[in-house]
């Protein structure tokens, strides 16, 4: 059985001339252990389907089916990543983490001490005082990761999370983001990326959900066969990036 199915997913939203269909007919699987990417031109509707799968956004036809289970509601072993970093700015790295953990009620000394395994594994340790205003883009987004992480999800959304850190952090904490991913003490066990970034897709994800627009659908599922870690130099690599660019170039 997959983790996750996505079966028949349409999405439409009351509009001022009548009703605007978003997602069409969105269909695929998801097998446990995969990293997927979803890419496509800009509103095409990749950030509704991620918020669709979490359970925050609900679909209008379709099932979404988690371990064969229909999902109505929010999906709790699921978390997601924004990329406006989407901190309180009057919470402490710390007490920011902990949200999720005070949400799902467990006690303080238990958020307190998962808080702070996750504040180190994204690297910030020493910084569990600071409060958002003192930290960097990239640091800010480091919480939101140990954030979502602190929760111990199965299934890690990240919506854009790197667009809006400058090129080195970004790099920096993709390659942080897939060690954290692959260590074997992790609970995460699948990420779904929306990304505009070709090269980023290419360079993280095992498959590639290519959605086209108009209303947004699935235009192609590619598998991708380069082995970790992945060279952006290799021909290899540039031919993948030819292709999705060339697929959502032609479904634009």
């Amino acid at each position: 059985m997959p983790l996750l199915e996505l079966k028949h997913v349409s999405k439409s939203f009351a509009h001022a001339k009548g009703t605007l269909q978003v997602l069409h007919d969105i269909t695929f699987d998801v097998e446990e252990g995969e990293f997927i990417a979803i890419v496509g031109p800009s509103g095409c509707g990749k950030s509704t389907l991620l918020r669709i799968i979490n359970g925050i956004v609900p679909l209008s036809s379709g099932q979404v089916l988690y371990k064969g289970k229909q999902v109505d509601g929010i999906n709790l072993e699921c978390a997601l990543v924004f990329q406006s970093f989407a901190l309180l700015p009057w919470l402490t790295v710390k007490a920011n983490v902990e949200l999720g953990l005070e949400a799902q009620g467990l006690p303080l000394a238990e958020r307190e001490k998962r808080a702070s395994i996750y504040i180190d594994k994204v690297g910030l340790d020493g910084f569990e005082e600071a409060y958002p205003r003192e930290l960097s883009g990239g640091m800010k987004q480091r919480v939101g990761f140990a954030r979502a992480l602190a929760v111990e999800p199965k299934v890690l959304l990240m919506d854009e999370p790197f667009s809006a850190l400058d090129a080195l952090t970004a790099i920096t904490l993709r390659e942080e983001m897939l060690d954290i991913w692959q260590s074997p003490d992790m609970p995460v066990k699948n990420i779904m990326l929306v990304t505009h970034i070709i090269e980023e897709a290419i360079e993280l994800a095992d498959r590639i959900i290519v959605l086209a627009s108009g209303p947004g659908r699935i235009a192609a599922d590619l598998k991708i066969d380069i082995p970790r870690p992945r060279d952006r130099r290799t021909d290899a690599f540039n031919a993948w990036t030819d292709k999705v660019f060339s697929l959502i170039e032609e479904r634009a």
